[in-house]
């Protein structure tokens, strides 16, 4: 059997033991979150427990996480025009979002869509500063969205500098940190947002969960669920105490874990990058002269095709993935690096890798092996038939 090693951790991250126990331990207990008996209360300090952990994990108060399905429904709660600030009820009346987010924040949430506005970007995927501060001198009470670090390229964002034109343009700014978080620092008074999102299965969570955190003074007036008035009244319904659970877990094993992680990704990235230009010269790295995300690279070369390649990649025992993907599978010419002005015929190749906390040494050497045998064949193909 052919030995197989994951680079696809930015779609989805193995289990930690410590989330692991946790959700064994919460599926043990019978209760109802929402019950006053004893085991409804037990139930109700696993979730509570997890409240603190992921707050911990973001700088930000326990009683303004709010736990959803996923950060796809955190960010559809929060963007909305139905945020409120201390002293000001007037709905916000524009949503700015990056050319780089993710498509749930692409889709404007819910807002209607003529008042939905692209923010541009440069060549490296970062939000145009002078940009920002021009176009939202035409909206009132503007809402806007950029990731902390594109799931696609690893790019980060300035975010402490976005906060600061946002805030002075009487807006709010809602922060997806889904990448980011837990392998750089996402403290949201440190990044100036009032609003983020976090998803569980990013972290080595369970799938299935995620939050929207606030900041003090940020009222939501529209929830996204009605119902029983779980979760402050804004996500009804009842809590999946084993995911909910296993995700604080993993939020605080990976915060504890990050500053190491971290630096040993970004090692592991640098040697497989360095041995990729050096086997194939012509190869491009997205967003290679930006801040990037310690475990990141979406890269291409002239003549690759991302689908095939990816395939010939499986077969020789490693999982990556292309620039962007739809729900049924087919790999599609990337926003993200439409949006950074990249020929189709460059990002019809982009191949992204993704590293963990659990990727070593071997693995790398796996891949750069699988490398060489996928470009013989497939850039050969090319310059054959050119």
């Amino acid at each position: 059997m052919t030995e197989r090693a994951y680079f696809d951790w930015n779609a989805t991250t193995p289990l930690r033991a410590e989330a692991r126990e946790a959700m064994l331990a919460a599926l043990g207990q019978p209760g109802n979150a929402s019950s006053v008996h004893a085991e409804g209360r037990v139930a109700r300090q696993a979730i509570e427990k997890a409240r603190l952990q992921v707050a911990a994990l973001a700088g930000a108060d326990a009683k303004n996480v709010i736990f959803t399905s996923g950060a796809t429904e955190a960010n559809m709660l929060a963007l909305t025009p139905a945020l409120e600030t201390v002293g000001g009820k007037a709905p916000r009346d524009r949503l700015f979002v990056s050319a780089v987010e993710h498509p749930s924040v692409r889709s404007g949430g819910r807002f209607p869509s003529d008042k939905v506005e692209i923010l541009p970007v440069d060549a490296n995927g970062i939000v145009d500063l002078a940009a920002l501060k021009a176009t939202l001198a035409r909206a009132e009470r503007p809402l806007v969205s950029v990731m902390l670090a594109n799931n696609e390229t690893g790019v980060i964002q300035p975010i402490a500098d976005i906060a600061a034109i946002v805030h002075a343009a009487n807006g709010l700014l809602h922060v997806d940190a889904v990448q980011g978080a837990g392998r750089i620092d996402c403290d949201m008074t440190a990044l100036g947002a009032d609003l983020m999102s976090l998803s569980s299965h990013k972290l080595s969570g369970p799938q299935g969960v995620g939050a929207l955190l606030r900041r003090d003074g940020i009222h939501i007036a529209e929830p996204l669920i009605r119902g029983g008035g779980q979760e402050r009244n804004l996500r009804a319904g009842t809590e999946n105490v084993a995911a909910i659970a296993g995700f604080g877990a993993a939020a605080e094993a990976a915060d504890r874990a990050r500053q190491a992680d971290a630096l040993r990704m970004a090692a592991l990235r640098d040697r497989f990058e360095a041995a990729l230009k050096a086997q194939t010269p012509a190869a491009v790295i997205f967003g290679g002269n930006a801040g990037r995300l310690p475990n990141t690279t979406l890269f291409a070369a002239p003549g690759l095709k991302a689908e095939t390649a990816i395939i010939s990649f499986d077969l020789n025992g490693i999982a990556v993935s292309s620039g962007a993907a739809c729900s049924s599978g087919k790999v599609q010419i990337s926003s993200v690096l439409t949006a950074m002005g990249v020929e189709d015929d460059l990002a019809r190749g982009a191949v992204r890798v993704s590293l963990g906390w659990t990727t070593t040494v071997a693995d790398i050497d796996l891949l750069l092996n699988a490398w060489m045998r996928v470009a013989s064949t497939l850039l050969k193909s090319h310059a054959n038939a050119a």
